[in-house]
Parts: structure tokens; C-alpha cells; sequence
């Protein structure tokens, strides 16, 4: 990891629900192009050592232009979560009619001030929008599964799937 230390814009585990255990590792980190990013998860230690059963690469696009390092926490009582949600296929056309309002749900409700990162999942050539992934900071997973309800994404169909994992930050910058 010291050789991607420039690259990284956010890592660490996703947890069990009671925070004890880590069920996994998440990078985010900005590389040139698939191929690095490929050599970047398969060539991770972990993953050679067989310790995951699944790697999940994709092209994110960082939404908010910082890293988790920038991030100040807004309530430290609160948790920290990582969202993934995986788009349908064959609904970039309706994702970018709803940009707009997705965008101004998380401003008008307050969230922004509590993404740690967040932005689109994209197709390897960047073409196309395969899903959404975030880090925030909320009070708890009931307060992460109603922003996720009336999301304007998701109240449209938008993903296949919404996994939310609780998730602290990990590693060194």
C-alpha cells in the first residue's frame, strides 16, 4: 500500500453490525486507468493470500474532489458507513435525467456535510453509469437506510441493489 500512498482517496474495512469484525477492505484510489486499477486489487496481498472471496474493481468518478483525510467529522458519536449501490442495466439515460434532483436531495436534506467521499460507479470506458458508491457519517444504519429510501435513484429503480456496510477508515494516508 506505501506505493499507492499518493493515489488513495479513501480505505478501510467494512464491519459486521456490532463493529468488531472486518468483513473486508475497501480502496478507493485514483489510477490511470483499468489495467492499474486491476493490478492494484490483484496484486494486493490479501488477495494473493486467498483471504477474499470477491473483488469488486470499478472506475469511480470522486464526486466531491477530496479524500477521506479532508473529512471532518460532524458528530463524533455518529458511524461512519460505505454504500454501494449497483445500477440496473440500460439506465444511464434515466440516471441523467434525475441528476439534478439527486444532487439536490442530498443539499436540500443536509447530508452533504456528512459524505466522506462519494460519486458514480462507471463502466471501464467511463461511458456508462453502472451504480453509485459513498462513504457518510450518520447516527446510526436506520438513519443510512432512510436517505437511501427516498433517494431519487432509488425511489426510480434506479439500482438492482443497495448494500450499506457499516465501515471505518483504515490504513495511513
Amino acid at each position: 500500500m506505501d506505493g499507492y500512498v499518493s493515489a488513495m482517496i479513501a480505505r478501510g474495512p467494512p464491519l459486521t453490525p456490532n463493529r468488531k469484525t472486518h468483513t473486508g477492505s475497501m480502496h478507493i484510489v485514483n489510477l490511470p486507468d483499468a489495467a492499474a486499477a486491476r493490478a492494484f486489487a490483484f496484486e494486493e496481498p490479501y488477495y494473493k493470500a486467498g483471504v477474499y472471496s470477491e473483488v469488486l474493481v470499478r472506475r469511480w468518478r470522486n464526486a466531491l474532489g477530496g479524500t477521506m483525510w479532508d473529512f471532518t467529522d460532524t458528530a463524533p458519536d455518529s458511524r461512519r458507513f460505505l454504500i454501494i449501490g449497483r445500477g440496473r442495466p440500460g439506465v444511464t439515460g434515466a440516471r441523467r435525467a434525475l441528476i439534478e434532483q439527486h444532487r439536490r436531495y442530498f443539499a436540500d436534506r443536509g447530508y452533504l456535510e456528512h459524505f466522506i467521499a462519494r460519486g458514480p460507479l462507471l463502466s471501464d470506458d467511463g461511458a456508462e453509469w453502472v451504480g453509485s458508491a459513498m462513504l457518510i457519517e450518520l447516527p446510526d444504519r436506520a438513519a443510512v437506510d432512510a436517505m437511501m429510501t427516498d433517494e431519487p435513484y432509488t425511489r426510480a429503480g434506479l439500482y438492482a441493489s443497495v448494500e450499506i456496510h457499516d465501515w471505518q477508515f483504515g490504513g495511513r494516508r
